[in-house]
């Protein structure tokens, strides 16, 4: 395969790397760029555990390939927070204690964080229907709803 360089924006940085066509962005994420925050889960895109946004929805970065992610916009979970904040959906879940294993968090609070920005006052079946595509394994899935909806209030726990 040919190697080809794509440009695209990763947490507000402008970055460009080289790959075949078919390497994976959760690849180049991790291997390329050193973000750990997407994990590797099942491979397939129905975990949720590599979850990034890609220009402002979520989506698996393992099941998406280098020429679909050219010239967009990704942020993983060290991109949601402004600077030395976190996102507020990242405060809940800490003030909520709103994780346990934390292997599925990131991606969990990158599809909580698209839903907030699509909609700010979600009710709870509609915070349960954006997490359903993140596999927890812990059980903590009320936490993590409570977070969020906390987070969309703008209070603490």
């Amino acid at each position: 395969m040919t190697e080809t360089t794509y440009a695209l924006t990763v947490n507000g940085r402008a970055v460009e790397v080289r790959g075949d066509d078919d390497t994976s962005l959760l690849h180049v994420l991790r291997h390329e760029l050193g973000l750990a925050g997407p994990r590797f889960g099942c491979g397939v895109g129905l975990c949720g555990a590599c979850f990034v946004l890609l220009d402002g929805n979520a989506a698996p970065a393992c099941d998406t390939p280098m020429w679909a992610a050219a010239g967009k916009n990704v942020v993983t979970v060290e991109g949601l927070g402004d600077g030395d904040e976190l996102h507020p959906v990242q405060q809940a879940f800490l003030d909520g204690q709103a994780a346990q294993c934390g292997f599925c968090v990131s991606g969990v609070l990158v599809s909580a964080a698209a839903l907030l920005a699509e909609n700010p006052q979600p009710d709870e079946p509609a915070v349960v229907a954006a997490l359903d595509r993140n596999l927890c394994r812990c059980g903590v899935q009320r936490r993590m709803v409570a977070a969020v909806l906390r987070a969309a209030e703008g209070g603490a726990p």
